[in-house]
């Protein structure tokens, strides 16, 4: 009998954040970075008003979305590509780009999208040295060979919170060859307020041969929707809407996403909280021996290298208590630390209390 034959690919899958535990009925989730307050109101009401026609295909072109993104961030329409979240054009830029033998550099510890798309489709995947969990251009730049087609990179970084500033950025574009794409992914640019911070759409508008994403899963918190966008020359867009799977965003998503945008007192109110209620674990949690990152998305990295308990333990007592952190060891590899996302107020303050009586234990 002759057997069916597929491609055998090296990957390890994605795991994402736990989001359930057995016989607790509500798991209090701080482990996939979403929005602490949820979803904007505009998007809620525009949802619970409209008749949608479910047996009629939504926009395949995602143009009122596009006109809207346009005149949000004073882009060109014909430079905007949509997609099923960001991961969505991460997978057509891989395969639009990336043939067998070509190479792809992302940092050391980064969003791991970005290693199995580019191994699903045959490119090899470098790894660049971080220095103290920080992107370092330097090692980025000693990857690079004649082979090299892409580099992504996060700014800020998940999971590691820390960013590259404006100038550091800038430096890297101008020293990594003209044909080499640079993949800027703002996930989380809303939430940065730091001084020395730019976005790579504010920074790269212009430039052909950076290509920067942004999602609607993280301050926006339409996550479970899926809807994301990419910025970047529009030859490339052209290219990437001949592949691009039709009807990708639906109906439902689009609108949700147009009313989102719209809605800058509901962001201005979810930065505030989020600054607010992520220095305030920083601070609380250095209390115990736990080091984190610099205020920066809507997460921190937990460093339990100075702290009297293990990372493991602490995540397992606070499991038992019905509350979810990211471990760093899966796809990461990241030895004694966690990823805490900012939560609401109330799941905060919950958060608090259990760390206090672990370790007063």
């Amino acid at each position: 009998m002759t057997s069916l034959r597929f491609k055998r690919i090296d990957i390890e899958p994605y795991i994402p954040g736990k989001s359930s535990i057995k016989k607790i009925k509500k798991a209090i989730k701080l482990s996939a970075n979403e929005s602490a307050l949820g979803v904007s109101p505009k998007a809620k009401k525009i949802i619970s008003s409209r008749n949608f026609n479910f047996s009629v295909y939504p926009d395949g072109k995602s143009q009122k979305l596009i006109n809207q993104l346009s005149k949000k961030f004073k882009c060109k329409n014909d430079k905007i590509i949509c997609g099923a979240g960001s991961d969505e054009v991460i997978q057509m830029l891989c395969q639009l780009f990336l043939n067998q033998k070509d190479e792809v550099i992302v940092p050391q510890f980064s969003f791991l999208m970005y290693r199995i798309y580019a191994k699903i489709v045959g490119a090899k995947v470098i790894f660049a040295k971080e220095k103290n969990f920080k992107i370092s251009i330097n090692e980025i730049l000693k990857k690079v060979t004649k082979n090299t087609k892409i580099v992504f990179l996060a700014n800020p970084n998940n999971p590691t919170g820390t960013y590259l500033d404006k100038f550091e950025l800038i430096t890297l574009r101008k020293k990594l060859r003209k044909n080499i794409l640079l993949v800027v992914d703002d996930a989380y640019a809303e939430y940065m307020k730091n001084k020395d911070y730019k976005s790579g759409l504010d920074l790269f508008k212009k430039n052909n041969n950076v290509f920067i994403l942004r999602t609607f899963s993280k301050i926006y918190g339409l996550a479970s929707l899926r809807v994301g966008w990419g910025y970047g020359d529009k030859r490339i867009i052209s290219a990437l809407n001949l592949i691009k799977p039709p009807f990708n965003i639906n109906e439902v998503a689009q609108l949700a996403a147009i009313e989102s945008l719209k809605d800058t007192k509901f962001i201005t109110r979810s930065v505030r909280h989020n600054t607010q209620y992520a220095t305030k674990l920083k601070n609380f949690l250095n209390q115990y021996g736990i080091r984190t990152n610099d205020i920066s998305a809507n997460f921190l990295l937990l460093d339990f290298r100075n702290c009297k308990i293990k990372s493991k333990y602490f995540y397992e007592k606070l499991k038992m208590k019905g509350i979810l952190l990211r471990s760093t060891e899966y796809g990461y590899k990241i030895q004694n630390m966690l990823r805490l996302t900012i939560g609401s107020r109330i799941n905060c303050l919950k958060f608090m209390r259990e760390v206090e009586s672990i370790f007063k234990k």
